[in-house]
């Protein structure tokens, strides 16, 4: 559906983590009234509405994903199967019922638990400051084919963690963010594809005390992040008491219980 000029610039406006549901909003009521484009009144007298029944519109998440499934060229791996698993795990913990029974007064969306999927570490979706974020990983190999030297891999690496010597690449991994681009890029196939797995990071948020999210140690399968999502969940209902975001309750020593429990080094 087509939007006016004005009605985008003020959709902009809107807090950007109920952008989307605002937005989508929009357009179904817009749609309903026999409309075909989106105009200033139909945003405003719509964020009204939405804004006043919030408590109506909370779900107890909020799951979202990158652009990556509408065909982005930076996906190092895909997780459209890996959302819908955790889409299955968040619905089945119930979490509307227990933030009911845990908050006073009306829920808001800051109460809802956040997960995000980005599908390559530009991280489109902002994992890094909600409380389950999921980035797609692709880490390089060096096999025995021989190396051409043509630098391609250096140029398309912008984290600069690639060297060509005189016999051929070295990976510097401490500085490798696992995008899979050098690999893609490497003609004589003398850079290939290691481990396609996710990245984790726990403990984002925003707010009058905003933190970056932690990540743990390693490369996870797709088992392995489930795995993950299930455990914050349980340490989460086990441990709030007041609808705080987890965040505040994951602290240093239960990210060491948790690489433990998924037998990672914190080293």
């Amino acid at each position: 559906m087509k939007w006016t000029a004005a009605a985008e610039a003020a959709v902009k406006k809107v807090p950007f983590f109920v952008r989307k549901r605002v937005r989508a909003r929009v357009e179904q009521e817009a749609r309903q009234a026999g409309k075909h484009l989106v105009d200033l009144v139909d945003v405003r007298a719509t964020q009204k509405r939405y804004l006043a029944n919030m408590a109506s519109e909370v779900k107890g998440y909020q799951l979202e994903t990158c652009f990556g499934p509408n065909g982005c060229p930076h996906r190092a791996n895909p997780s459209d199967r890996l959302a819908r698993r955790i889409e299955a795990v968040l619905q089945g913990a119930d979490l509307l019922s227990f933030l009911r029974t845990r908050v006073k007064g009306d829920l808001k969306f800051h109460h809802e638990f956040r997960v995000t999927l980005a599908d390559c570490p530009n991280a489109c979706s902002q994992p890094q400051i909600k409380d389950i974020g999921i980035i797609g990983a692709c880490s390089p190999i060096l096999t025995e084919q021989p190396c051409t030297l043509c630098g391609a891999c250096m140029d398309e690496c912008r984290e600069g963690a690639i060297e060509l010597q005189g016999t051929g690449p070295e990976i510097e991994a401490g500085d490798c963010l696992h995008c899979g681009k050098c690999a893609a890029v490497c003609d004589s196939a003398t850079i290939g594809v290691g481990q396609k797995g996710f990245r984790v990071q726990l403990g984002g948020k925003l707010g009058r005390h905003p933190q970056l999210a932690r990540e743990l140690p390693g490369i996870f399968s797709e088992d392995e992040v489930v795995a993950v999502v299930q455990w914050c969940l349980d340490f989460y209902m086990q441990h709030s008491r007041s609808g705080e975001r987890f965040a505040e309750l994951f602290t240093v020593s239960a990210y060491a219980q948790l690489t433990r429990a998924m037998g990672r080094s914190t080293l």
